[in-house]
Order: structure tokens, then C-alpha cells, then sequence
């Protein structure tokens, strides 16, 4: 006896009401600009995810894996016993899989065992189905071959192994009758195929996918790193310009004076000898040399990075072959000093030639300063792999002994460990104060 449901009532429609006019709306304010938000921080990984990927990086990961999942599958195998082909397969589809960080095209192996596997039985084991989404993963992970080629070669894998089967299942006689291809019903056959290849598709895409996250989060950092020495070398270069101003406005002031006042004394003081006009005129073209190598410097401190590098490398450097002149300049102040070389004569880089040359300046100045009058010898000795240089007067030596750390003795330290070398720097056996380098090339 059938029973019927009565209609439900509908509901009479509503009476629909004219809107009355309103009055006229004042015109909306405009808005105020929305300020950009902050980019928000990026997320930190919980303590379990760190601990899952400190285990996933581990050398031992894949060796544990692959092992328990080749034990599984052969206690699989000892319920559900097969063919010797389709147990064959199996084992070397999930053992393969522990060479996968060590070789990662060996994950061709894996899925080729995994679909031969499947191909001896109609049957699919739980082991192969693992190790073969694994084996998809890692090769779109490594890149193995491009993914449209994996997902082209998996994907006529499962086809061969669908129409193995459709085989299979026309000869087998406890089987109702399998329609033949082309006929009606005959596409529910390749469901397999669409099946596996879907599964192929899902997984070489999934890791294709990691391995672009982690190439951009790469690139990422490798930006964020050139980013932070841009800022640094802005910063350098900032601190640069600030040293060149302070040199600009207190040194430079000061040695230009000494060379005015030299010169114009020359011709505002009466009865000067000839000795003392030239002395005059020897103090002003000092401070001219100094100014035009302080110029130079102010140059090099506000010019950046690179190109302070082009100009300091073009830019005339005083070498060994000048040391005559030095020691010329020292002597037309009222010093004393002589040059020994021994060795023959070897061309060096611009950078021994400079620091060689600046070590016997700054030594000959703490000579005037600390001992005027003394008898200096400047010793530069050619080795076959290094130079040896040695500045000693026999001054009274400076009354602590040289124990004293000035910003000179610093300067050429770090001229010589520029090269490579050395240098120290003290009180004489028989008095004065003496100063040796070696700096290797």
C-alpha cells in the first residue's frame, strides 16, 4: 500500500512595497589611503617538525626505511605468497629504494619493478604501492628527467601492464566474458591505467613541487645574504666618507698651513742665511708631498669599493727604486742615513714594493722624531723567496724600551701581514731602536 505525501501549503507572496524617496545623501568622504601592512613574519617550525626533518636529513634515513619496507614486503610475501617473478619484483622495488639519496636515478628501478610486479599478478601489494609512490616522488624530487617525460613514461607503464591484464583476463575461463577493445564497455577496462597514472601524476607533480620550494626559499636566502652586504658596504662606505671628512677638515688644514707659513717665511723674515731660506723651502715641499698623498687618500676613502680598487691600482705608488730619495729627504732635514742592499735586484708585486717602501718611511720618521740626529742604516736584503728589511739607529732608544704600542709601529705590523710577512720592532743590542720585517712572496 503506497502512500502519498500531501502537497505543502505555499505561502501567499508577500505584497511588494514601493520605496519611498529619500532624501538626498551628502557625499561620502573620501577615504584615507590604507597604510601598507608589515610583511608578516615567517612562520617558525614547531619542535615535531624540526625533529621530522632533522630525521629526514639524517645519511641513516633512507638505509632504515628502505630496509623496513623490503622486511614488510617479505612478510607479505610469507602470507601472500606469489610467483617467483612477482616476488622478485617486489624485494628489488623496495630494497632499491635505500640507494635513493646516494643515486637517485635508481628510483627508475623502483617504479619499473613496482609495475612489473603488478603486471605478474593481477594483485597489488601494499609494499609496491609504497615503494612506488616513493620512487615517483624522488624522481620528480631530483629531477631524474623532466616531469612530463616521468609522467609520459609512467603513464605508458601502467598501460602496458592494463593491457597485460585485459589479456590475462580474456584467457583465464573463470572470468565472465571480457568484452573485446573497441567494442561497448570495453573503456572500463584501462581503469587501471587511468588509476596509476593519476597516482604517477599526483606524485612526480609533489615532488617537482618540493624541489621548486626549496630552490626559491634558496634563492631567497642567497638574496637576503648579497642584500645585507650591499647594506654592509653602504655602511663601509658611509664611514668612509666620515673619516675623509675629519681628515679634510683637520689634517689637511693643518699641513697646508705649515706649507704657507714655510714659504712666506722665506720672504717675511729678515737676515735669513741661504741654509735656512732652503731649509724653509724644504719644509714646504714636504708638506706639499704630504697634502698631495693625503689628497690621494681622501680620493680612495670617498670613491666605493670597486672602483677605489681600479684607482688605487692605476694611481703612481712609490716603490723601492725611490728609497735614494728618501733617504735624500731624510739627510736635507739634518738626519743621517745610509742605504745596504745585498742580494741582486728583483722585481716585485706593487703591493711588497709599497709596503717596503712605507715601512723605511715610517721608520725613518719615528728616527726623527724619537732620535734626532742619529745615524740610521736601512739594510734591504733580496732572498731567494723573501725580503728582509732592517732600519737601526744609535740613538739613545726610546726610555721604555719600545714597550710603547704607537699608531706607527701598528701601521706597518698590518703592512707587512698584508703580504704575508712580519715585523717586529725594539730596542737595539747596543742602543737606538731597530726595526725588522721579512715579508715572503
Amino acid at each position: 500500500m503506497s502512500t502519498t505525501t500531501p502537497p505543502e501549503p505555499t505561502a501567499s507572496p508577500e505584497p511588494t512595497t514601493v520605496p519611498e524617496p529619500t532624501a538626498r545623501r551628502a557625499p561620502a568622504a573620501p577615504l584615507a589611503p590604507a597604510t601598507p601592512l608589515a610583511p608578516a613574519a615567517p612562520r617558525r617550525p614547531t619542535a615535531l617538525r624540526r625533529r621530522l626533518r632533522a630525521l629526514a636529513a639524517a645519511p641513516a634515513y633512507p638505509w632504515i626505511t628502505g630496509a623496513a619496507l623490503t622486511a614488510g614486503a617479505a612478510a607479505e610475501l610469507m602470507a601472500f605468497p606469489g610467483s617467483v617473478t612477482n616476488a622478485t619484483a617486489i624485494l628489488v622495488s623496495t630494497a632499491s629504494l635505500m640507494w635513493r639519496r646516494a643515486f637517485p636515478p635508481v628510483a627508475l628501478v623502483t617504479v619499473a619493478a613496482g609495475l612489473l610486479s603488478f603486471g605478474a599478478d593481477t594483485s597489488l601489494s601494499i609494499a609496491v604501492m609504497i615503494s612506488g609512490l616513493i620512487g615517483c616522488y624522488v624522481l620528480g624530487r631530483h629531477r631524474v628527467l623532466h616531469p612530463a617525460l616521468l609522467v609520459a613514461g609512467g603513464t605508458l607503464g601502467a598501460l602496458a601492464t592494463n593491457l597485460w591484464h585485459i589479456l590475462s583476463w580474456a584467457r583465464d575461463d573463470r572470468l565472465p566474458d571480457v568484452p573485446a577493445l573497441g567494442n561497448a564497455g570495453s573503456l572500463g577496462l584501462f581503469a587501471e591505467a587511468f588509476g596509476l597514472s593519476a597516482v604517477i601524476l599526483g606524485a612526480v607533480s609533489m615532488g617537482d613541487a618540493v624541489r621548486a620550494r626549496e630552490e626559491t626559499r634558496h634563492e631567497r636566502a642567497l638574496a637576503q645574504a648579497q642584500l645585507i652586504a650591499m647594506e654592509r658596504r653602504h655602511a663601509a662606505a658611509a664611514e668612509r666618507a666620515a673619516i675623509a671628512r675629519e681628515l679634510h677638515d683637520i689634517v689637511s688644514h693643518s699641513v697646508s698651513m705649515i706649507a704657507v707659513q714655510a714659504e712666506s717665511a722665506t720672504y717675511t723674515t729678515p737676515g735669513l742665511t741661504p741654509q735656512a731660506r732652503d731649509g724653509f723651502q724644504q719644509i714646504a715641499g714636504t708638506a706639499r708631498d704630504s697634502m698631495a698623498e693625503l689628497r690621494r687618500l681622501l680620493g680612495v676613502l670617498r670613491t666605493p669599493q670597486c672602483t677605489a680598487q681600479e684607482t688605487a691600482a692605476t694611481a703612481p705608488q712609490p716603490t723601492l727604486d725611490r728609497l735614494g730619495e728618501l733617504l735624500e729627504q731624510h739627510r736635507a732635514v739634518g738626519g743621517s742615513a745610509e742605504l745596504r742592499v745585498t742580494g741582486d735586484r728583483v722585481p716585485l708585486a706593487a703591493a711588497w714594493e709599497l709596503s717596503a717602501y712605507r715601512i723605511v718611511q715610517e721608520s725613518l720618521t719615528n728616527t726623527r722624531k724619537h732620535a734626532p740626529g742619529a745615524h740610521a742604516v736601512v739594510e734591504l736584503g733580496y732572498r731567494k723567496d723573501r725580503l728582509t728589511l732592517r732600519v737601526a739607529n744609535d740613538g739613545p732608544g726610546p726610555p721604555d724600551g719600545g714597550s710603547s704600542r704607537g699608531h706607527g709601529l701598528t701601521g706597518m705590523r698590518e703592512r707587512a701581514a698584508l703580504v704575508g710577512g712580519s715585523l717586529t720592532a725594539g730596542a737595539g743590542r747596543t742602543g737606538g731602536f731597530t726595526v725588522e720585517a721579512e715579508l715572503p712572496w
